[in-house]
């Protein structure tokens, strides 16, 4: 869905930063030194960026004055061609507050073409949490590699056989895989060939030590989960409880999920019987799901052995994330509609039959309907959506937990402002004044419900992230945005 100026400054605002695909400069003496490093972040980024000068980050994205925006416009372009291959530019005038702005778009570079170099130094940077970073070798070997087709998983496991599965994991997949109408024809080895699990020369895929085998991490060490505590408040203490979870991802997966059981913090609620129970700070559902998705989507080529699956838990949220990005799908798809792409595909093939014996519980459905899951148990748990961040060589998912609870999941005491009514939220009666108008631009919201423009606006953006409205009419960058509410129920 595209967003407008109006809507993603907003959420800069909100979330007090920078996004993954966006990138702030307040341009005040000029253009920025780093313009080119953002550009080529940008270019190596799945879907580009938006760069937008004239807005001052340490202000709260206030606008500052900028002289001679015609030069800044050229200057954009200039160092666009800096860059090999050049990225694709559209560059639109904006206005935030009352004062212009200059909004660039920066396309993303071909696969074939990444990573996108300033040609000067040679060097290719890629955005990052705190900004842009440049890129290590073994990272460029990331975007050389994903010009071709991922077969990773089916390739060999030198010095490897079947002595090296786990027994136990092992007749659990074959009670499955005899299922299958394929395999059933097949048995004993011509039956693990057949399947993937072990090459013609007896020699194990690594998708098959991965799913099945004793111990992986004798031949790959960090192809492992690596979780951490880091909510202490005593700044001496890094983190709590921090981990290695190793073996097949059957057993990989359990062990998360175990180690998340303890770690987590809980709340006691009482049901409508009287009964009481601990319930997580996230749903369980949830985090199988993404855990799960973790294991078996992440990169298996030779660039990314070394790095391992890291989950962290912070005060306010959790994050998980995994090498290699996303293949085959892009963010905005994910969860929307049910396709199914593989970075792994022999890999995932193996973990729909496979299942820890433990608890008999199967690894992944690969129906894709996981995400829309995690979705549902987040909403029903009155959190906000997960926040999925793509930047092509990393695949990061960000959970907020109770601590940053949207507004529409509870009552809230902030009114819309001085000119703004006095009763209900803002949430409520941003949405109330789109159910009862119809679709309408931020300044009719604004007249419709006597709140400033800024307090719409981040309604706008808490009901979007809610999946309560829609946009009618996608503005663009320096144009309106035509909101209109969506059938869910009221908040």
């Amino acid at each position: 869905m595209a967003v407008g100026l109006d809507e993603l400054v907003a959420a800069l605002r909100n979330d007090g930063g920078d996004f993954a695909a966006v990138e702030v400069k307040s341009a005040r003496g000029g253009l920025p030194t780093t313009l080119a490093e953002s550009m080529s972040a940008l270019a190596n980024l799945p879907g580009g960026g938006t760069i937008i000068l004239g807005l001052d980050e340490a202000a709260g994205f206030a606008p500052v004055s900028m002289s001679n925006i015609h030069a800044l416009k050229q200057g954009l372009a200039s160092k666009a061609r800096s860059l090999t291959p050049p990225p694709r530019l559209e560059i639109s005038d904006g206005d935030v507050d009352g004062a212009p702005v200059i909004v660039a778009r920066v396309a993303e570079c071909p696969v074939s073409d990444k990573p996108c170099r300033i040609t000067a130094t040679r060097r290719a940077y890629m955005r990052g949490h705190d900004g842009d970073y440049q890129l290590s070798e073994l990272e460029e070997q990331g975007f050389l590699r994903a010009r071709e087709a991922p077969h990773a998983d089916r390739a060999a496991v030198p010095g490897s056989g079947v002595s090296d599965l786990d027994p136990d994991l092992l007749d659990v997949w074959l009670a499955h895989a005899r299922s299958r109408p394929g395999l059933s024809r097949f048995v004993g080895d011509e039956l693990l060939k057949r399947a993937g699990v072990v090459t013609a020369h007896g020699e194990l895929t690594k998708a098959a030590l991965l799913t099945l085998g004793a111990y992986p991490q004798q031949f790959y060490p960090q192809l492992n989960v690596r979780v951490a505590d880091v909510r202490s408040a005593d700044p001496t203490t890094r983190a709590r409880n921090a981990t290695t979870l190793d073996g097949p991802v059957p057993r990989m997966l359990t062990a998360t999920m175990n180690w998340l059981r303890v770690n987590l913090a809980s709340t006691v609620r009482a049901g409508a019987d009287g009964s009481v129970r601990d319930v997580p700070e996230y749903p369980l559902e949830a985090l199988r799901e993404l855990v799960a998705n973790a294991l078996v989507h992440r990169d298996l080529d030779a660039w990314s052995e070394g790095m391992a699956i890291e989950l962290r838990l912070y005060r306010d949220r959790l994050v998980l994330a995994n090498p290699g990005g996303l293949y085959g799908i892009t963010v905005d798809r994910l969860g929307a509609e049910h396709v199914t792409s593989a970075r792994n595909a022999r890999l995932v093939d193996l973990c729909t039959n496979a299942r820890d014996p433990s608890d008999d519980t199967r690894v992944i459905e690969a129906l894709a309907s996981g995400l829309p899951r995690v979705a549902a148990a987040l909403h029903a748990a009155s959190l906000p959506a997960a926040r999925y961040v793509d930047t092509g060589l990393r695949f990061t998912v960000v959970l907020r937990n109770a601590g940053q609870r949207p507004v529409s999941a509870a009552p809230v005491t902030t009114e819309l402002g001085d000119q703004g009514p006095k009763s209900g939220s803002q949430i409520a009666t941003v949405l109330a004044a789109l159910r009862t108008g119809g679709s309408q631009t931020v300044e009719e919201l604004a007249r419709a419900t006597g709140a400033a423009p800024p307090s719409v606006r981040r309604a706008l953006t808490r009901l979007r992230l809610e999946y309560r409205l829609v946009e009618v009419e996608a503005g663009g960058p320096g144009r309106h945005t035509t909101y209109a509410a969506t059938p869910h129920g009221d908040v």
